[in-house]
């Protein structure tokens, strides 16, 4: 920039004459030379008295005090100038070993900036420059365009960095660089410099990305690994099983029954939907399976074993005394103000007792149909099917595919006014109002199969029914069909007509199946592309073919994932369906009382239109909703 283009921006500049109030000559003299060359005209005042004196003949518009001062310190200074110029700005200058009560004092005094000794010229110059308008407000920074660094993270603690609404991002040149939504507060600046030691470097970022950013990056590891760390040593002489009898006292030292806490609320945040605790040969792995991929997200110490599983026992009321039979149980925490079901099963293994937490956050609304990965078309035939008087709609899949979510969002479709609607379920994850619902009991003699015939004899028009697993259920799901009642349920089958071919292998006759059966629903979640840093990529020639198979188009890009922070580097964050819906008709009908096999019953189904669960999944890897790696690995095998 030449010297013409320097004059005209100086002349621009709301500060140009400068006061600094220090009693060091030499430190006076050389921040002053450095202020005039950049064009600034400065004037130096030894004391506070000194000081005001110079503010009562002549006009300033910054004035620089130093904090400790002989006679008047600089808060004391400080308000003596603010009483005679309100509007002059000010700006304090402190050292490292000065008493932090000072400084706070001062920004209460409403001081407009902090400079701390030694100084750092370009942060004088850049503070100085800041408040007087030369230079532009902070540019709002993305945050996914950053790597966050974990030896930052580690100097705030989250508490802090949600009080404040601010991330640490990393460590530079001496300056903790932070992302803030407010990059004026002074006072967090200073809570953060007096907590770290470290001058503070403020970027701005929207309250949405950090509070976001603050979930996915302040995970509970750390928090954990300091909680056990705290848990009392069983000596290295103790044999297991005496540490196994030991757990019981060992689980109730606080460290551990916080470390489950933090464990759970990190599960949720993640939205993981399973914990997995498993014992190694020589540590304790933690994995949560989230978006239906298991990450590995602690590795702990095997000493820990004993008193985590104890604890999560207790909480669950089974037996902590027994560790070689499979265990189940259930209990309810808090996250968020909010609550959350935690199903745990236990198993004894060759290192010993495993435990799996299923995470179910009762917060999470039930979600429409058209939120589930229906397309227009086949959402259209769906709900006509459910709009149905009476007949059976089932919807298969294996474990995890979002059956009970497809079941609730079908409920929701229908009319609680007008119909009497009655569910049996184990068990009853999410309430609905309207909804008669009735949790499976199976020491009170409440099964599946049981509960059904009661709901039949209390006049409901709607019965849902949470899985058909053995011949009694089957059979009695078909009579309520047959007797005028709308039924739904969940299978185990690998697609629609294996679901189909299922009932009949359940022992239900085939000419029952015939006359009950409306529709059955197949389908598997596949993960979703990441919004956040999706890009085109080529995709191997055998994906290729298939998908040119399905759709009968040549396509060889598709929208995957690079891998950001929102997805923690999967390139995939969320989940959707993919689906086939068989709708019976009478050529199946037909096909069906002739013991047809797999092949034709399937044949005729796409005849009548229906469209594959791998089809499905390559029209939404078009859309770039996913990717075809993602439904291959999912749906392929099945076709």
């Amino acid at each position: 920039m030449n010297e013409a283009i320097q004059q005209t921006q100086l002349k621009q500049r709301a500060i140009k004459n400068i006061l600094i109030v220090d009693d060091d000559p030499e430190m006076c003299e050389t921040l002053g030379d450095i202020l005039e060359d950049r064009g600034y005209a400065v004037s130096i005042a030894q004391d506070g008295k000194t000081a005001l004196e110079a503010l009562r003949r002549n006009r300033f518009d910054l004035v620089m005090i130093d904090i400790m001062m002989p006679g008047m310190n600089g808060v004391e200074t400080l308000n003596q100038i603010k009483a005679v110029n309100p509007s002059v700005m000010t700006l304090i200058m402190t050292g490292h070993s000065k008493l932090e009560g000072f400084v706070s004092e001062a920004l209460w005094s409403g001081v407009d900036g902090i400079l701390y000794k030694p100084f750092d010229v370009a942060a004088v110059i850049e503070m100085i420059e800041r408040k007087s308008g030369t230079r532009v407000d902070l540019p709002l920074v993305d945050l996914k365009g950053f790597e966050v660094s974990q030896s930052a993270l580690e100097l705030v603690p989250e508490d802090l960095a949600r009080k404040y609404t601010l991330l640490p991002l990393r460590v530079e040149d001496g300056y903790l660089v932070v992302a803030m939504a407010d990059p004026t507060n002074l006072y967090a600046i200073e809570d953060l410099r007096v907590r770290t030691g470290l001058n503070v470097r403020p970027v701005r970022a929207t309250s949405e990305d950090i509070e976001r950013a603050i979930v996915r990056y302040y995970q509970a590891e750390l928090e954990i690994e300091r909680q056990i760390e705290r848990i009392t040593p069983l000596t290295t002489d103790v044999d297991f099983d005496t540490a196994e009898r030991l757990s019981a006292e060992v689980v109730a030292q606080t460290p551990i029954a916080r470390a489950v806490q933090l464990m759970i609320h990190q599960a949720v945040r993640d939205q993981a939907s399973d914990i997995h605790i498993e014992p190694q040969e020589k540590h304790l792995r933690i994995r949560y399976r989230i978006d239906g991929v298991l990450h590995e997200t602690m590795s702990l110490p095997l000493r820990v074993h004993a008193p985590l599983l104890s604890r999560i026992k207790v909480l669950a009321n089974m037996n902590i005394a027994e560790r070689r039979r499979p265990q189940d149980g259930q209990f309810t925490v808090e996250v968020g103000g909010r609550p959350v079901d935690i199903r745990v099963a236990t198993i004894n293994s060759i290192y010993g007792e495993m435990a799996v937490l299923r995470v179910l956050d009762k917060s999470v609304s039930v979600r429409a149909l058209d939120e589930l990965g229906f397309l227009p078309d086949m959402q259209e035939a769906y709900q006509k099917v459910i709009h149905a008087p009476w007949g059976i709609v089932l919807v298969s899949g294996p474990t995890g595919s979002g059956k009970t979510s497809t079941l609730y969002a079908s409920l929701n479709q229908l009319d609680r006014d007008e119909n009497k609607i009655i569910t049996i379920e184990d068990p009853v994850e999410y309430r609905f109002e309207g909804i008669t619902q009735v949790q499976v009991n199976r020491q009170a003699g409440i099964t599946f199969a049981s509960g059904l015939r009661a709901a039949m004899r209390l006049d409901p028009d709607i019965i849902l029914v949470g899985e058909i697993r053995d011949q009694e259920t089957a059979s009695t799901a078909v009579q309520a069909s047959l007797t005028g009642h709308l039924v739904f349920s969940s299978i185990h089958a690998n697609d629609s007509v294996g679901s189909l071919l299922r009932l009949i292998d359940l022992g239900v006759e085939p000419f029952l199946v015939t006359s009950s059966l409306l529709a059955v629903l197949s389908q598997r979640l596949v993960r979703r592309v990441c919004d956040h840093c999706r890009e085109e990529r080529e995709i191997p020639d055998a994906e290729r073919a298939v998908y040119e198979r399905e759709t009968g188009e040549t396509r060889t890009r598709f929208e995957y994932g690079r891998g950001c922070s929102y997805c923690a580097g999967t390139g995939y964050r969320g989940r959707i369906a993919v689906m086939e819906l068989l709708i019976m008709n009478d050529e199946l009908r037909r096909l069906v009382l002739r013991n047809a096999n797999s092949d034709d019953i399937q044949a005729a189904a796409l005849r009548a239109g229906m469209r594959t669960m791998l089809k499905d999944g390559m029209l939404k890897a078009k859309m770039g909703i996913t990717t075809p790696t993602e439904v291959l690995k999912k749906v392929f095998a099945l076709y």
